[in-house]
């Protein structure tokens, strides 16, 4: 039996037959057997390619749906009843651009929907009662509907446009609006679009509550137009149901995103982003868009500039001081239209502060993005708030970006671009503190800055609630004086004191809601500079359209909450320690170049004092007594500020320093050359002269020599004096130690330190300069 099975196995060679054997009788058996063989291979291969196919496509379905935080649960979602081509019927069913992303998110996700058509507002009250899980409606994502409701990434952004009759020409613009009625459907951004509107072109807004009323209201002629957002708009007239035509451009309006219960159905809007860029990568949700809008449809990946196709994954904002990297925002314009002068503040952040020793901040980073995009260069001035005014109006700079408020009175000397931002002030008071109204307020002292909103919104309201007012020209001292009990609260523009709080350096609790603010504007001189304020509002309208505007803010105020945190004391001095190393370089040139003029002027003025001459002697009592009669700070002011406004001829902070320094020591120094001159026997000149030595001869090699002795103590002084001083010359946005000092408090808040780190470093350079005098003074003296 053995040896049978041995013979008809064609693989088992007889053990008698040679090596030859082994191998022929295999090829043997392929040759008589090679197509059976191959069909039964083939076969074999296509059953399990398929079963691995299949089973590999199961474990793909149950991971999606395992991975998916709300996998098998139903969700209720409220909707509009009549937005096409979001939410309309079409062949008795509810269709839409949302409700169809809506399932098929849902299908992704693998959670079921339930939709409920409520309109508009129902969908709204259904979402904050409890009645609905969601609201998918067009939405658009604003700062107000952020207070109430979390959204999801943005799936569609939209735009406002304004439409009227098919037969009407006499409106092509905003203008023909005057004295008319408008049409618009409310809860929409077309809506408060309008109104806004309204009141700068004088006309009435009538609101309804389905699109269709708002756009028959026009075809009856009730009203001479109506705005919406241009894809409602584009579909209604592309359809041919709506007997309208558009006739402006688009204006740039929010994105549409899904809304849930503030704090609430977090994993649901989880979901639908996953669910919407995996829609996005495979192309479903582009397919959506296209049947709805045609050749009109965006393109789904760079809705809400890329976002959307992110899911949870963070948009990259790129780093402070960081050009926006987007395509629609050209950044690489070649330089044709010159360099300008732009002063700005010190100590705004997030507008305007220092990081690693460049100036960052929303102000800073959009002035380079459109500078970039428009063509021309900046040099960038920090002068401090009132600096950077005074020095526009003198001349001295051609533009000025610091957060600045839109006022009537301000418009009186300056000319506005369009507004970059929208402010709103609040109130903030030290941590534990009892204090949680205005109505505290009474009999207190609160702490605001100069030229802010905060500042006038505290003067109007000190009136009425009966506080006292102190003033600072810095944020940061601001925030201390309330942290350290001397003020009871202090009042500041919304977004710099809650970058101030989130960043874990100001210890202050925010106890009321943003009140109506103002608008922040790029201003030059009244007119000055036409064609930069045109260039700034062309290049911001880019920004804000491309969404690079939205990227720079949000790179400032969409902070992080695990790198929210104040750094330790040695941190501190570690990581600013090179900017105030920079500055006490400049310190100490700035002294030295003073001390050297100072003593060239007043060697030459005390000589003339003691003259015999009246002219000369007048001319030396004057000098010394107009710069010892007058504050530096008021010499500095003049000689920035004023000389350039007169002259024309503007001067670097430097120079300006330099020049006040030097004319104000040696107003010091000739008193001091006089009366160390007088302090010598008047012998000595009387016995050089008479060995023959001429008047100069007899100064330069008797009188001086013994009077420097006399004046070394007191020319000690006047150098340490100096070298102090030029701690004032921070105000002409002079880098020296004071303003770098004043340049990292803007952007950590940590005012006591860096004080005390700029103290010590002022105080070790004046011991040494001293140890230094006296070393000279005992070897020149003996």
């Amino acid at each position: 039996m053995a040896s049978d099975l041995h013979r008809f196995d064609p693989l088992v060679p007889d053990r008698e037959e040679g090596f030859m054997n082994l191998i022929s009788r295999p090829l043997a058996w392929w040759r008589e057997n090679r197509t059976t063989a191959l069909a039964t291979f083939t076969a074999l291969f296509i059953l399990l390619f398929t079963a691995g196919g299949a089973a590999g496509a199961a474990n793909a379905v149950v991971k999606s749906e395992a991975d998916s935080p709300v996998a098998g649960e139903t969700f209720t979602i409220a909707t509009d009843t009549t937005w096409a081509p979001f939410e309309f019927e079409r062949d008795g069913e509810l269709r839409g651009i949302d409700i169809d992303l809506i399932r098929a998110v849902a299908e992704d996700q693998g959670f079921e929907v339930e939709i409920d058509v409520l309109g508009f507002d129902g969908a709204l009250a259904a979402v904050q009662s409890g009645q609905a899980d969601a609201v998918m409606a067009g939405m658009s994502i604003t700062a107000e509907r952020e207070k109430s409701f979390d959204f999801s990434n943005p799936y569609f952004d939209s735009g406002i446009q304004m439409a009227v009759a098919t037969d009407d020409d006499s409106i092509t613009g905003y203008e023909d609006l005057a004295g008319e009625t408008v049409s618009a459907k409310t809860g929409t951004e077309g809506y408060a679009f309008a109104e806004s509107l309204g009141e700068e072109y004088g006309f009435e807004v009538t609101g309804f509550q389905d699109a269709s009323d708002a756009y028959n209201d026009v075809t009856a002629g009730n009203s001479a137009a109506t705005f919406d957002d241009y894809p409602i708009l584009a579909y209604g007239i592309a359809t041919g149901n709506v007997d309208l035509k558009t006739v402006t451009e688009q204006e740039k309006a929010s994105s549409y995103g899904m809304g849930v219960k503030k704090g609430a159905n977090a994993e649901l809007v989880t979901a639908f982003n996953e669910g919407l860029a995996n829609l996005i990568e495979d192309g479903t949700y582009q397919e959506i868009l296209d049947d709805y809008l045609g050749d009109d449809a965006p393109e789904a990946a760079s809705i809400g500039n890329g976002q959307a196709a992110l899911g949870n994954q963070t948009l990259d904002v790129g780093e402070p001081g960081q050009l926006p990297e987007i395509p629609d925002f050209a950044t690489d314009t070649p330089v044709e239209n010159g360099t300008f002068t732009i002063a700005t503040d010190t100590t705004f952040a997030p507008f305007i502060y220092q990081e690693g020793g460049e100036n960052v901040g929303i102000d800073m980073d959009l002035l380079r993005a459109i500078a970039a995009n428009q063509g021309f260069e900046v040099e960038v001035k920090t002068l401090g708030f009132d600096g950077a005014l005074a020095a526009v109006t003198s001349g001295q700079a051609d533009g000025m970006i610091a957060g600045m408020s839109i006022t009537e009175e301000r418009k009186q000397e300056f000319d506005f671009s369009d507004p970059y931002y929208s402010s709103g002030v609040q109130m903030a008071v030290a941590e534990g503190s009892d204090i949680a109204s205005y109505e505290d307020l009474a009999g207190e002292t609160v702490a605001v800055k100069t030229g802010t909103v905060g500042y006038d919104f505290a003067s109007e309201l000190s009136d009425e609630i009966g506080f006292e007012i102190n003033s600072f020209q810095d944020s940061a001292d601001m925030y201390n004086d309330v942290a350290t009990g001397n003020s009871a609260a202090t009042f500041e523009d919304a977004p710099v004191l809650q970058f101030g709080i989130a960043s874990g350096n100001v210890p202050l609790q925010i106890v009321t809601d943003p009140e109506p603010g103002a608008d922040y504007g790029f201003a030059v001189a009244k007119g000055q500079n036409a064609e930069l304020l045109e260039m700034f509002n062309a290049g911001l309208k880019n920004a804000q359209d491309s969404g690079a505007y939205q990227m720079i803010v949000d790179r400032y105020l969409a902070i992080d909450d695990e790198e929210s945190g104040g750094t330790s004391f040695f941190d501190l001095v570690m990581t600013s320690f090179p900017a105030l190393g920079q500055g006490l370089l400049l310190t100490l040139a700035a002294t030295g170049l003073s001390i050297l003029f100072a003593m060239i002027l007043g060697i030459i003025f005390g000589i003339l004092k003691l003259s015999s001459n009246v002219f000369l002697r007048a001319l030396a009592g004057a000098y010394v007594n107009i710069f010892r009669g007058t504050p530096v700070l008021v010499q500095a002011f003049f000689f920035y500020f004023g000389v350039p406004a007169v002259t024309g001829q503007p001067l670097d902070a430097l120079t300006a320093g330099v020049i006040t320094l030097s004319l104000n020591a040696g107003a010091y120094i000739t008193e001091v050359v006089r009366g160390g001159v007088q302090s010598v026997d008047p012998g000595q000149m009387e016995a050089s002269r008479s060995l023959g030595l001429g008047w100069g001869a007899s100064m330069r090699r008797v009188v001086m020599p013994q009077a420097f002795k006399i004046m070394t103590p007191n020319l000690i002084n006047q150098f340490i004096i100096t070298l102090k001083d030029t701690s004032l010359l921070s105000v002409l946005g002079f880098a020296e130690l004071t303003y770098q000092g004043r340049i990292v408090i803007a952007s950590t808040f940590r005012s006591f330190e860096i004080w005390l780190v700029v103290g010590a470093m002022y105080f070790i350079v004046i011991w040494l300069l001293t140890l230094l005098s006296n070393w000279f003074d005992r070897k020149f003296n003996k």
